[in-house]
């Protein structure tokens, strides 16, 4: 398989139900490549990583959007998450990033072990002896957890469930009409509904996140506070669902390794690790140049460059882990570039890692005899990477 081909099969639901082998012919190409689309990839773990943390390279943000789309605020799928930091460059990025930070804190999150712990149980529970795991853990665990974190009623989860995964394809760079029509449905069920959290915490402040970011209220646009809560909402969702759902795949599909993470669930964290190395929950992002950037090997990029980082790609680079194909919890410095690098590194980070970390030993424990009983299916999705279902059986 010649590069180009290999670039064209992430395009096609095959390359992306397995793009790893893609993968290796892109890297053995070139560690970046000006591809027919006119856009840069970037295959190695050495320059994503560089890359990801210089600042010469931005996001594309809202003045990008008006370029080659004027009416891209009339969907509000797409426009919460263009307002949002995830899309914003310095000095707005810095501003909100920092407002963010200030109430999504480290102790938060710490906090949050008990909530994570006690719904966990609670879904293990009342999990049918033939159940599709997705549906009733992976995806109502972190819904449930993020909307605890806002302060979302508890009757509202599954609401909240379907209009977030709803707006999570304006994050693929390939969607249908009816796709983005349905992105705008629930993007504008979402603003409605946090206008109306936002105006009930400034009545009446509680210990929650929508409280904290009300308080912070100087720092903040209305426009900006609305767009930053649906992305809360809306990235601590997604990913953690895909995370929890390859991660219980990975560990069935491997006794050995099953066994060694419920003997031992403080081997949790390296278990974890391992697992957004191997199958990365986001399989890419995208930048552009700011300046001309030289890259090594002979590679130069020009300023205002398109550049798609293959994250999926970078996590199984041979030139920084060996025997990258395999998944090996042991395996020393393992340091994957699934939740981003430099000032855009996802802030949830540390909250997927903890609800990942917390659930999966909890699921073999509880559930000693859960095995598979049939074949996942797999999202067909090139972005974010993860399965639409995954049968088990818990007895």
């Amino acid at each position: 398989m010649d590069y180009q081909t290999a670039l064209g099969s992430l395009f096609s639901p095959e390359g992306r139900h397995d793009p790893y082998p893609a993968y290796d012919v892109l890297r053995a190409h070139a560690p970046a490549f000006l591809a027919p689309d006119e856009r840069w990839y970037v295959t190695t773990h050495a320059l994503t990583n560089r890359l990801l943390r210089d600042p010469a390279v931005r996001l594309a943000d809202k003045n990008d959007y008006d370029q080659f789309w004027p009416d891209w605020r009339q969907n509000r799928g797409v426009a919460p998450v263009v307002l949002s930091m995830l899309q914003t460059n310095p000095p707005d990025h810095t501003r909100v990033r920092r407002a963010a930070a200030a109430t999504f804190t480290a102790r938060r999150v710490a906090a949050m072990r008990e909530v994570i712990a006690a719904q966990a149980e609670e879904l293990i529970k009342v999990m049918p002896v033939s159940a599709d795991f997705m549906s009733s853990f992976a995806y109502p665990l972190p819904i449930g957890v993020i909307c605890a974190l806002l302060g979302v009623p508890d009757s509202d989860r599954a609401w909240f469930r379907k209009h977030a995964a709803d707006l999570t394809v304006v994050l693929e760079p390939i969607s249908t009409i009816a796709e983005m029509q349905s992105a705008d449905a629930a993007g504008r069920e979402l603003e409605d509904y946090f206008i109306g959290l936002i105006a009930e915490r400034q009545r009446h402040p509680q210990e929650d996140l929508t409280s904290a970011l009300v308080a912070s209220g100087d720092n903040l646009s209305g426009e900006e506070m609305l767009a930053n809560l649906v992305l809360l909402l809306v990235a601590g969702f997604e990913t953690t669902a895909n995370l929890l759902g390859m991660g219980l795949h990975l560990l069935l599909d491997r006794p050995a390794e099953a066994e060694r993470l419920r003997a031992d669930p403080e081997l949790a964290p390296a278990f974890v690790e391992e697992i957004l190395r191997y199958d990365s929950p986001v399989q890419l992002t995208s930048r552009f140049t700011t300046e001309q950037l030289d890259l090594g090997d002979g590679i130069s990029v020009p300023a205002g460059a398109g550049l798609t980082m293959l994250l999926g790609s970078a996590n199984r680079d041979p030139a920084r882990y060996d025997d990258p194909h395999r998944f090996d919890p042991d395996r020393p410095n393992i340091q994957p570039v699934s939740f981003g690098g430099g000032a855009h590194y996802c802030l949830g980070a540390p909250l997927a890692r903890l609800e990942a970390q917390v659930a999966l030993p909890l699921l073999l424990t509880m559930l000693p005899r859960l095995a598979l009983t049939g074949e996942a299916e797999r999202r067909d999705r090139l972005v974010l990477r993860g399965f639409s279902a995954l049968p088990v059986t818990t007895g």
